[in-house]
């Protein structure tokens, strides 16, 4: 790991002796340089003995690749703020409360000179950088992918004790696989830090306790003992809320780009399709519907309506920005969503189940648009539902009462993943006859009330979708 220290005087000593010390124990620990504007010279004393570059000015690290960790120890919250805000991505930061605790632990390995007592120090330290100071899951991985030791971060997340994870391979606890990683979107890191002996980062999926993805960026460094390289250190940070907010940003620039679209030509498109079907109708009046020329102007007729559809949807893109939100409360909206599209429904021979918790907490939503969504959702299901099958929509709150959730559900055809990926997408459509833009416009919705929608399908076995909207008084 490559460390650059921001800040000087004792706390910057006493830091810099615990890594360099730390750093023939086999950690992989590497100071790359100290920025110290006060140009303190017991600090520049200790980093010239230890052969490390000193600098004025802390950005000088803030675009380098090569750093991994920034110990800010100028207890000054603008500098801290600044670097948060400016650092690579890859490059994670430790505050002045944080680095307090090297400082502890400094303190305990100088006060304790026995072997015995060494012994002890030397497992406080390492329990409580594990347990305390890494926030993130940790594994010790040996060469053959048996796991030495695991943090409480770790354990935590996947629901499981240490004994049930010391001494099973990486890949089995982390995967549910039966063997190493071996698929080209799924790197091994440790195989590649054995290989290369060098540090080595992916991104990896993995399951928790209820089997639910976590998007992971992995960092593995190299493991040395007296003899070599013995396994790897295994660091993983969850960053499934940051790809959810990269997917959520791209699908707001795709729904941005239909609306400018359609803002500028809906209207101009409208004008000849008007012009079309008023022509055809005029021919098809001299004609008898027995004449083949009148079924053909059926079938332009039939084609230009649904080019006016389509049309149409986009013009409900454009008018998306346009929110008109207040105090409501959601189950009168969802029961009177349901009520109007229960007829259709019985059409088919399809029972739609209301389920309504109470006291549920109000939202500051649009009320139409809302409307809208829960419709083009209710409309969805009954098109993917055979008749005989059944719908069921229900309210529901967290227990901190936080979120609003609003659950459809269908025993329809489902879905499979790839299709889930692609359903939000402009135009995309599984139907003969659809568009495409109906659950592109209720994503967008959705994402305007600061809300989410969530999908769980299974082919065969039916589909449900949950719009999750912020309570008043809280924000996502």
């Amino acid at each position: 790991m490559n460390i650059a220290i921001v800040g000087s005087g004792g706390r910057c000593i006493q830091i810099l002796d615990f890594l360099n010390s730390s750093r023939t124990g086999g950690i992989g620990i590497n100071i790359q340089g100290i920025a110290d504007a006060r140009r303190d010279p017991n600090c520049l004393l200790a980093a010239e003995k230890a052969g490390i570059p000193v600098c004025s000015d802390y950005r000088a690290f803030l675009e380098r690749e090569d750093i991994d960790l920034i110990i800010d120890l100028s207890a000054d919250p603008k500098t801290f703020q600044d670097i948060l805000m400016n650092k690579k991505k890859t490059t994670r930061i430790m505050n002045y409360q944080t680095a307090r605790l090297f400082l502890d632990m400094c303190r305990i390995h100088e006060q304790q000179p026995s072997a015995p007592d060494s012994i002890l120090r030397a497992s406080s330290i390492y329990k409580t950088v594990m347990n305390d100071f890494i926030h993130e899951d940790v594994l010790v991985i040996a060469s053959n992918y048996q796991i030495l030791d695991a943090n409480d971060a770790l354990l935590k997340r996947l629901g499981r004790t240490r004994d049930e994870v010391i001494g099973h391979s990486c890949f089995e606890v982390t995967h549910h696989y039966t063997s190493p990683c071996a698929v080209e979107s799924c790197q091994c890191p440790l195989k590649e830090t054995l290989a290369t002996q060098k540090p080595f980062t992916t991104t990896h999926v993995h399951l928790d306790k209820e089997k639910r993805e976590h998007h992971v960026a992995i960092s593995c460094y190299p493991l040395m003992g007296h003899e070599g390289l013995i396994g790897a250190i295994e660091i993983s940070k969850d960053i499934t809320r940051d790809i959810m907010m990269q997917r959520s940003l791209m699908q707001q620039d795709k729904l941005a780009s239909i609306g400018r679209l359609s803002a500028g030509v809906a209207h101009e498109i409208n004008n000849p399709l008007t012009t079309v079907l008023t022509t055809v109708m005029l021919l098809q009046e001299d004609l008898t519907p027995e004449d083949p020329l009148y079924q053909e102007l059926d079938i332009i007729a039939r084609e230009t309506l649904r080019c006016r559809k389509i049309v149409s949807s986009l013009l409900d893109f454009a008018r998306q920005g346009h929110l008109r939100k207040e105090t409501i409360e959601v189950n009168p909206i969802v029961a009177e969503s349901v009520a109007l599209v229960r007829k259709q429904a019985g059409f088919k021979g399809i029972p739609i189940t209301l389920s309504l918790v109470d006291g549920l907490p109000a939202a500051l939503a649009d009320r139409n648009q809302l409307q809208q969504a829960f419709i083009n959702l209710l409309v969805n299901a009954i098109e993917a539902t055979a008749s005989g099958g059944a719908i069921e929509v229900a309210t529901r709150c967290d227990p901190g009462r936080k979120e609003i959730r609003v659950v459809i559900s269908d025993s329809g055809c489902g879905m499979s993943k790839d299709v889930q990926e692609k359903i939000f997408d402009p135009f995309f459509t599984t139907k003969n006859s659809g568009t495409g833009l109906g659950l592109a416009i209720t994503h967008g919705i959705i994402e305007q009330h600061d809300g989410r929608i969530d999908v769980d399908s299974t082919p065969g076995q039916g589909t449900t979708f949950m719009i999750i909207l912020p309570a008043i008084g809280h924000t996502p």
